[in-house]
């Protein structure tokens, strides 16, 4: 492995760009953040500006060059940056001509616009078909729908589709037409099997998803594995000279590489506003009969790994509800203390169907639910609840992906922003009587685009030598809690499947 250079990773995310620059061992060198406002122009929309969006990295991207340069000696040379690598927010899509000009603003995942369409195609021969080609379920989350629908809707952009004059992208594409000068126009195997058009068992685009959708015309994107040679960039005149960008990745999918998920059975989720489970299943995909999809994990030049995906819709949320909406307290670094202060959560239960239930459950139209109060209970074992519901949504992925896949659980990588919940932490490894791993890393889904470019650029030899830089962190043992922690899931269970 060589040790001597750095790379640039670029990880452009819903609410803001992060850039880090890593060395050869692994080890954050600069880092850099720039914020990305989102547009709300009818209710259940959600836009981006994809100007914007660009340049978001460009900010962030100048702001860790500065503290790069800033240290100096070798460490500060941009000789030394010998790739790049980008991970993006997935789903979203940007349209394009071919003179590069946005046609109309990137539609991000949240929207929900296409609702009415998926409604109209559940039961239907392209639900069907689209399960089995892309490993996805039908909804708005994914891209496919949203374009559809605006299609319906706006004879304009039919004509200009059906003409070949529009280009379509996931931000990954995006990032890398704007970043290239329109040189390059291409996504990777992680991005692309989320649009509801791409066929992960030929890694290619279907020609059938894309008639049935009424997308005929539309240009789409070359797919590459996440490691390619996809062109090469100075960021507008950031760097002084040009570098390859040797990576490309959906973020979530670069978390769980950046966690060291390298094999079958290694699993990771991500513990943020929501939560994506994803279980490394192989280098053939599982098709879920539990309420996974099925996706592509990472993507070398000479393996693909494929993984079960379990979303989960509210899990950190939960806690901003009781901190803003109900005001249980102040910060939510408060909720260890105040849910370890009792022995257990006095036979509460907190469902956090907020925005509906996710996976396995599909449950979008359930709502919250607060029960088993009574005159003893105080804002301890309402906290503790919220904090256990957590734990459980996790259990019941992982539990599915399981069934699904015959895989036994090789222990349970954690990131995002809840995981400095140490109670959370323990209660996941009691309810999975698994390890429960959390690396520290705060930004692993640009670790994981970093650690991608290092592939493609040479730095990095191959997965086992980055296996030797993921080891860190604290590792949560299955404890004492096991037995109530299984009889407490139980009673969720059975709260669970009788909640509408």
């Amino acid at each position: 492995m060589a040790t001597d250079g750095f790379v640039l990773a670029i990880d452009q995310g819903t609410s803001g760009t992060k850039t880090l620059i890593v060395d050869g061992a692994g080890r954050v060198a600069a880092q850099g953040r720039a914020d990305l406002p989102s547009l709300y122009p009818a209710p259940g929309w959600v836009e981006q500006d994809p100007d914007a969006i660009y340049d978001s990295v460009l900010r962030s991207a100048q702001a860790c060059l500065s503290a790069f340069r800033d240290r100096g000696g070798r460490g500060g040379r941009d000789a030394a940056i010998r790739a790049c690598g980008i991970s993006n927010q997935r789903e979203t899509f940007v349209l394009w001509d071919d003179a590069g000009r946005p046609v109309g603003n990137a539609v991000v995942w949240q929207c929900k616009r296409s609702v009415p369409l998926c409604d109209r195609l559940v039961g239907s021969d392209v639900e069907r078909h689209l399960r089995a080609t892309t490993g996805l379920i039908l909804d708005p989350y994914f891209s496919a729908t949203k374009l559809a629908w605006m299609v319906e809707q706006d004879p304009d952009l039919r004509a200009a589709i059906a003409a070949g004059r529009v280009r379509f992208g996931t931000v990954d594409s995006w990032l890398l037409h704007r970043l290239t000068g329109g040189r390059a126009y291409a996504a990777d195997r992680t991005n692309a099997c989320r649009t509801l058009l791409f066929d992960i068992h030929r890694l290619s685009w279907d020609q059938d998803l894309l008639a049935a959708f009424g997308l005929e015309g539309l240009r789409l994107p070359d797919v590459h594995p996440s490691v390619h040679p996809f062109g090469a960039t100075d960021l507008d005149g950031l760097l002084e000279a040009p570098v390859p960008i040797t990576a490309m990745i959906g973020d979530s999918h670069a978390a769980a590489f950046g966690e060291g998920c390298f094999h079958p059975g290694e699993a990771k989720a991500t513990l943020g506003t929501g939560s994506s489970v994803l279980l490394m299943t192989g280098e053939r995909p599982i098709p879920s009969q539990a309420g996974m999809v099925t996706t592509i994990g990472w993507a070398l030049p000479d393996q693909t790994m494929y993984a079960l995906e379990g979303i989960i819709v509210t899990c950190g949320a939960t806690l901003t509800w009781l901190r803003d909406q109900v005001g249980l307290f102040a910060d939510s670094r408060e909720t260890e203390a105040l849910a370890t202060a009792v022995p257990d959560a006095g036979g509460v239960v907190l469902i956090p169907g907020f925005a509906g239930l996710g996976a396995p459950h599909w449950k979008m139209a359930a709502r919250g639910a607060l029960m088993g109060l009574t005159f003893g209970t105080d804002r301890r074992h309402i906290v503790r609840a919220a904090l256990e519901s957590i734990g459980y949504q996790i259990k019941d992925v992982i539990a599915a992906m399981e069934r699904d896949s015959a895989l036994p659980l090789h222990g349970l990588r954690l990131n995002g922003g809840v995981t400095g919940n140490r109670f959370v932490v323990q209660f996941i490894a009691d309810l999975l009587d698994a390890p429960a791993h959390t690396s520290g890393v705060e930004d692993v889904s640009a670790l994981g685009a970093a650690f991608m470019a290092g592939l493609g650029s040479g730095l990095y030899a191959d997965l086992g030598s980055l296996a030797q830089l993921t080891g860190g962190g604290q590792t949560y043992a299955a404890g004492t809690g096991r037995a109530a922690a299984a009889r407490d899931y139980a009673a969720w269970q059975a709260m669970v499947a009788h909640h509408r």
